[in-house]
């Protein structure tokens, strides 16, 4: 007779869903599963809206990444208006973008994962978060709170405010920067720089201590997908599409962002609101691909900072041709603040910046435009269609949690076939909380990856008082 364990809720998450652990007649695990529980309504209630209303009405799709939708939806506007965006307005999307990186990676790494490998998986769940955190090491936790501070101030000084900045909009941005606020930022970056070297020098002795986390936590080949610039550089923001393989090969490369729809499926489990990209080419079963920090410095030729570039050598040597390990996603995000660090650095320094002119102006040229840049979590699509007056008639989104789906739900099952012997009867809840973690290597944004694809099944069961089931209804 099989027996399921569930999970639920999944902890120290951005958004609500469980796992699903089921073990066969013997007591083996023989699957397990991510559910997503919540379902949001972005691509069905844009209908109708105005294309310039986009990017502030996406960028509430979230609290945590606004400014990846905002950055996503603005491009897809670009596209509409088939303008060229002013070199001083991309350069400071580019900067925006930079301090999201920070904000969110940093929010991650300190908040989210680092009380499981710092604290211990065995410490109590009522001290195994960031408060357990402050009470066992107060200047690590401070630091990591003030670098989460420091991108969020490049978001509001560019945007005016820390969360939902309507700032972006289709053909540039609605304020420039003037020289004070630049030196605001700099002023801060050599506690930003401090704080990042504290962590990676922690975490890498991390590292050495739990190897089996790396051979088990999500450890498998696998696609690997994101940005990259004309000489294969990492990107955050413009680029071209690449696809690579888990021996480092690329598969499929400068793929024009306007053309991902050849190379990207979109399926739906019955299980979840999270819908499942693949890679068409190889299909459902074949086309897994994970994408954020680990597949970012997987698929690039290089980082282009000299400090990034360092520690990306050291992070190639978990690999062969590449790292396959998520639990290295940590250590993957941790050289991206590093990156974002130097070149914000570089952008203080950049007259560009400073520039007045900083939006196009263009009616309606396209009906039709794809947005695509790096979120956190991975590479984000807004795709929107328009009629002749600018009103949004269909829009579809394919968020970066959503790209990772197909790669989480092989990561819990593989942390339970690892930890969760033949025939257990009780599962303690330190084993638990390491199949959870196997969900916080990709750092899952729920709220933003909820997005249906078709007509999702549905369900409706009427219990009485006494828990019987009065009636029940099914749609297919």
């Amino acid at each position: 007779m099989t027996r399921r364990i569930v999970i639920d809720p999944v902890t120290r998450i951005e958004g609500h869903a469980k796992i699903t652990i089921r073990l066969d007649e013997d007591g083996h695990v023989a699957d397990a599963e991510f559910h997503v529980v919540e379902f949001r309504g972005f691509e069905k209630f844009c209908e109708g809206r105005p294309l310039a209303e986009m990017p502030g009405i996406t960028a509430r799709i979230c609290g945590i990444c606004p400014v990846s939708h905002l950055l996503a939806s603005a491009k897809a506007g670009d596209a509409i208006l088939a303008v060229r965006v002013p070199t001083a307005a991309e350069k400071l999307r580019r900067l925006m973008n930079l301090g999201q990186i920070v904000q969110s990676h940093a929010l991650s790494f300190f908040h989210l994962s680092a009380p499981d490998f710092l604290l211990g998986w065995e410490t109590p769940p009522a001290s195994r978060n960031v408060f357990g955190l402050i009470a066992a090491n107060p200047d690590l936790a401070r630091a990591g709170i003030r670098l989460r501070q420091f991108g969020q101030e490049i978001i509001e000084i560019l945007g005016g405010k820390k969360i939902h900045p309507a700032w972006a909009v289709p053909g540039g941005v609605r304020s420039g920067v003037d020289q004070a606020a630049l030196d605001r930022i700099g002023a801060w970056l050599p506690e930003a720089y401090r704080t990042t070297g504290v962590a990676l020098d922690l975490f890498k002795r991390v590292l050495s201590t739990h190897q089996r986390e790396i051979e088990t936590f999500g450890n498998f080949p696998s696609l690997f997908m994101g940005l990259v610039g004309p000489r294969g550089e990492w990107e955050h923001h413009g680029g071209k599409l690449r696809f690579s393989d888990g021996t480092g090969q690329v598969v499929a490369d400068q793929i024009e962002p306007k053309e991902y729809s050849s190379y990207i499926g979109e399926a739906v489990q019955e299980s979840s609101y999270l819908k499942s990209p693949y890679y068409k080419p190889l299909g459902l079963h074949g086309g897994l691909y994970r994408v954020g920090p680990l597949a970012r410095l997987n698929i690039c030729n290089f980082i282009g900072t000299p400090k990034a570039d360092a520690e990306l050598a050291n992070f190639r040597t978990f690999g062969r041709g590449a790292v396959t390990s998520s639990f290295l996603y940590h250590y993957a995000r941790l050289i991206e603040i590093l990156a974002a660090l130097e070149r914000i650095e570089l952008y203080l320094k950049d007259p560009d910046l400073l520039r007045t002119h900083i939006r196009s102006d263009a009616g309606i040229n396209h009906l039709h435009g794809v947005g695509v840049s790096e979120a956190p979590r991975g590479t984000l699509f807004h795709e929107y269609w328009v009629d002749e007056h600018g009103l949004i008639q269909k829009v579809n989104l394919i968020i970066a949690t959503g790209n990772n789906n197909l790669a989480m739900n092989r990561t819990v099952a593989q942390i339970a076939r690892a930890y969760i012997p033949a025939g257990t009867t009780t599962i303690p809840e330190p084993l638990l909380n390491r199949i959870e973690h196997g969900i916080r290597c990709y750092d899952p944004c729920l709220s933003c990856s909820t997005h249906a694809a078709g007509q999702m099944a549905l369900q409706v069961r009427l219990l009485g008082p006494d828990g019987s089931l009065l009636h029940e209804i099914q749609r297919d």
